[in-house]
Formats: C-alpha cells, structure tokens, sequence
C-alpha cells in the first residue's frame, strides 16, 4: 500500500511542486484548503477538502483535522504557510498520535517564527542583524533612540509585508505605531534596510543539528511590491557565508527539520544581515527543486525514515513568478532599456512558480484567486506598508 501525505493550507503556490514530487515517488497526496487557489486543481492531487480557517478556528480545524486522519490513516503531514504552521507546532503531539509531523516544540518554533524573538537570538549570538528594539515594552522615545531613523515598524507576527510601515522620525512613530499594534498585534522597530544598492537573499536549510544539513541559496533580483514585498524572480547561487549565518542561529535554538531565511546585504556596511525566518516551504520553493535539491523529499524521508538522501546542487537557475513579475513590470521606474531582460520569457535554466506545462490547470485557479485578493481593500491596505 502506498505510503500518504497531508498537506495543510494546501491551496498554497509552493505546494505545486511538493505535490510533483511525492506523487512521483508513489505517496496517494491530499491537500486541505480554506479556498480555492493553485494547487486545488493540481493534477498531482488524490483528494482535497474545503476546510475552517485555522486562525480564526483553530479548535474547529484540529477536530476536523484529527476526523481526517483516522479516516485516511495519513501517514505524513506537512504544512505550507505562516498561518497553519504555528497552529501544527501548539497541536504537534495531538497531530502525532494519529500521524507524522516533523515541527519544532512551539517554544523553539516561536524563536524563529516571532520576528522580534529571532533579533533578540541574533543579537545574544552576535549573528548580524539590523538594530531591533521591542515597541510594547520599551517607550517610543527609547526604541527610536536605539534604533534610529529611517525606521520600520513590524508586526512580530507578520508575512508578505502586511501591517509594516516605515518611518521617519519620531512624530511618524508616535502617529502610526499605536494603530499597527492594535491591528495587527505585539510590534518591534527596526533600523530600515533600503533596497536600493542592498542585495535580498533566501536560505533554505534542513538540518538535524547532528549530520544533516542540506542548504541552497537563491538571490531575489526583482520582487512586487517594489518597496519590498514578495519575490518575484529568483535565482539560486553558491553562499557559503549566508549559510554559515543560518545554520549558527539554527543550531542555537535547536531547530530540527525545515527551515527558510530571509536576508538582505545592507549597502552601508556590506553585511549580510538576518531579517527573518519562514518556519515552512516558501512559495519560491520551486527553484531549490529545479536546482536538484527536494525537499519535500528530505521532509518526507526523515520524518519517516530518519534518513535522506544525498543531492547534488545545480545552482544558476532563475524561477519567475510571472503574474507579479508582470506588476513588477508595469509598476517599475526602471528605463526600457534595463526591462529588457524581463521579456526573456523561456530558455535554458528559465522556470515559473506559478506555471508549469506538465500541471497547467493550477496557473489559471491561482491567478484568479489572487485578483480578487487584489481587488480586496483589506488586503491592499496589510501589504502597502513599505509605501
């Protein structure tokens, strides 16, 4: 009988080529999504299921969770995005009793996923960070007195850029910090990297913090919003210092299984610096994939067996996410003559995240869903932080 694999929040892009993958190595796949998106027309799906919003029923959704499981006897679960992955971490033993589920114990999984926590382990460790200081415990005054200006205020609990806003002075501080706690929660503020002249770097690491650390590196060289918000073309390169980076912090909270750093090159110094850490499969996951590293197999593979294979890493691939790339293309400032590069749609090394000819359904489902996402005053309002 061939093994099973659960994945939660499975609407998501970055579950596309999970879902190739496992299915290609024989694993019967299921996806649970709160709305339809890419990978809920995937052909690579078995079955699926429309299910509660685990943020806002998250009792609901670990008994509906727990109902499938002895259903369908999964064998493993994966989740795929910032919303269901600390709701798996708090849940893990409950999870674990009916399947397998390879998280962090919330205390650990906080330390990455809580973006304030993760300056405060980067600052005791000495791993290269921009200056950081809590906005709920520390003044107004005394936070930008440490931190300076220009500024960022971030929720600690955030993704995609929502409820960020930066800042200029302290009267900008005082004005807007009281409205992004109330509405998005506990906030720090943070010395604002420009991107302009920085470099933007992503890190994926699995790593057992014994004998397995498997790693690859992607640089983001456009990305939309363009005041920095997701990734919109990538390509992935050798970084042996990034890495060395990730793994100390890593390896200081205790981190076992999957991992997915953001970092930017400040143009001051020229010091890569630590921003912060996905605790799940990022949805430009593809391009470790496409450059010979699969992770989904790594996951699937160590939590079942304790093993993983050996993977040989082919970075100099590019990974486009062609409707944002598209937005980046009519929103950028840059001359024509700097955008011609963008209109090198196919060739040798050339792959999309949300498009592929073997699985094409997926790209038409989950560029639907996100114009109405962009047609949502509420979701335009959570990503113009940066403006």
């Amino acid at each position: 009988m061939n093994q099973s694999v659960l994945f939660l929040e499975g609407q998501t892009i970055q579950t596309l080529p999970c879902l190739c993958s496992l299915k290609k190595k024989g694993y019967e796949t299921h996806i649970f999504c709160k709305h339809i998106s890419y990978a809920y027309y995937s052909r690579f799906v078995d079955k699926k299921r429309i299910t509660v919003d685990c943020q806002f029923n998250p009792e609901q959704y670990k008994d509906d969770l727990i109902a499938y499981l002895k259903e369908y006897k999964i064998d493993l679960i994966i989740p795929m995005n910032d919303e269901v992955s600390p709701f798996a971490s708090k849940y893990k033993k409950e999870i674990n009793e009916f399947s397998n589920l390879l998280l962090p114990d919330l205390d650990i999984f906080l330390q990455g996923f809580d973006k304030n926590e993760l300056m405060k382990v980067c600052k005791k460790i000495e791993a290269p960070h921009p200056a950081t200081a809590d906005l709920d415990k520390s003044s107004l005054d005394e936070a930008a007195e440490y931190v300076g200006f220009p500024s960022i205020i971030k929720p600690n609990y955030t993704s995609g850029g929502r409820g960020m806003k930066v800042v200029n002075s302290l009267q900008e501080l005082r004005q807007l910090a009281p409205s992004i706690i109330e509405e998005f929660g506990k906030a720090h503020l943070q010395r604002f990297i420009t991107t302009t002249g920085g470099r933007q770097f992503k890190v994926q690491i699995f790593t057992d913090n014994d004998t397995i650390n498997i790693s690859t590196v992607m640089e983001k060289t456009r990305f939309y919003p363009l005041n920095g918000g997701s990734s919109c073309c990538n390509i992935t390169i050798e970084n042996n210092e990034l890495i060395a980076i990730c793994t100390k912090v890593l390896a200081y909270i205790g981190w076992v299984g999957f991992a997915d750093f953001d970092l930017i090159q400040d143009p001051v110094d020229g010091l890569y610096k630590i921003m912060e850490i996905n605790p799940r499969i990022p949805a430009c996951i593809r391009t470790s994939f496409v450059s010979g590293v699969d992770f989904a197999e790594i996951i699937a593979d160590y939590t079942l067996t304790g093993k993983v294979k050996k993977y040989k890493y082919q970075p100099g691939k590019t990974l486009r996410y062609f409707g944002l790339d598209l937005l980046w293309l009519l929103k950028s400032k840059q001359s024509f003559f700097k955008k011609i590069a963008w209109f090198n749609l196919f060739g040798r090394g050339i792959y999309y995240q949300d498009a592929s000819f073997i699985d094409p359904v997926p790209f038409f489902s989950g560029t639907l869903q996100n114009i109405k996402k962009m047609l949502n005053p509420e979701f335009k309002k959570a990503k113009q932080g940066l403006i």
